[in-house]
C-alpha cells in the first residue's frame, strides 16, 4: 500500500537538538516542509555516513523552508551519546527523534519487528502534514540527501505550479512537462 497523501499520524516523541533534550510533536511539522529520516541505529557502521550527508545538506534544506528530523529506534539518551562521541554525528544540526516503542517507524511501515530497527526510510511531508515522496532502503543501501533535496525542490515546484510535472533528474530551472493529450506519444 501506498503511503503518498498519508497524514502524519498524531505522535510525540523525545528528542536530541543542539545539546538539548527536547519533545517533538505532528504540531512542530504543521505548514512547513519536512524531511523524516530513519535509519537502523546509533553507533552503526552506513548510518553516520548519511546523517553526517544530510548535515552537509542541512542548509540548503532549510532554506527551501524544510526541517530534517532523523529517526531511530534508540532514545534521546544514545542520540546524545553518540553524537558527543562521532566526528561525523557531531556535525548534526537537525533534531535526532527517539523512537525506542518503534511507533513513528510503525507508523511510516519501516520497522522491522524483529531487529526492532527502523529500515533506510527517506519521507518528504508537505505543509499539510502529507507524505508526498518517500524511498525505503534495506539495512545496508544507504541514501543521498542531494537526491532527497532533489525531490523537496522538486515537490515544491509541482504544488507551486499545478498542472506542471518534474521529469527524471529535474533540477530547478530546467524545463517541466504540462501533461495533456498533445504530449501523447511526443515524449
Amino acid at each position: 500500500m501506498s503511503l503518498i497523501g498519508k497524514k502524519v499520524s498524531p505522535f510525540k516523541a523525545d528528542a536530541y537538538h543542539n545539546n538539548q533534550f527536547i519533545e517533538v510533536t505532528d504540531k512542530d511539522l504543521e505548514g512547513k516542509w519536512t524531511a523524516f529520516v530513519f535509519y537502523p541505529a546509533d553507533f552503526s557502521f552506513v548510518c553516520p555516513t548519511e546523517l553526517e550527508d544530510y548535515a552537509y545538506y542541512h542548509e540548503e534544506f532549510n532554506k527551501l523552508g524544510c526541517d530534517i528530523y532523523s529517526v531511530s529506534t534508540d532514545t534521546h539518551f544514545v542520540h546524545k551519546a553518540w553524537h558527543d562521541t562521532s566526528d561525523k554525528i557531531n556535525k548534526i544540526k537537525y533534531p535526532m527523534l527517539a523512537d525506542p516503542a518503534g511507533k513513528l517507524a510503525k507508523d511510516f511501515g519501516v520497522l522491522d519487528e524483529e531487529l526492532w530497527q527502523a529500515l533506510r526510510g527517506s519521507f518528504l511531508i508537505n505543509p499539510e502534514g502529507k507524505i508526498v515522496a518517500y524511498e525505503v532502503n534495506d539495512m545496508g543501501i544507504g541514501r543521498s540527501a542531494k537526491d532527497l533535496l532533489r525531490k523537496l525542490q522538486a515537490a515544491q515546484f509541482v504544488e507551486q505550479n499545478g498542472g506542471e510535472a518534474c521529469p527524471a533528474n529535474w533540477k530547478p530551472g530546467e524545463e517541466t512537462l504540462t501533461p495533456g493529450i498533445d504530449l501523447v506519444g511526443k515524449i
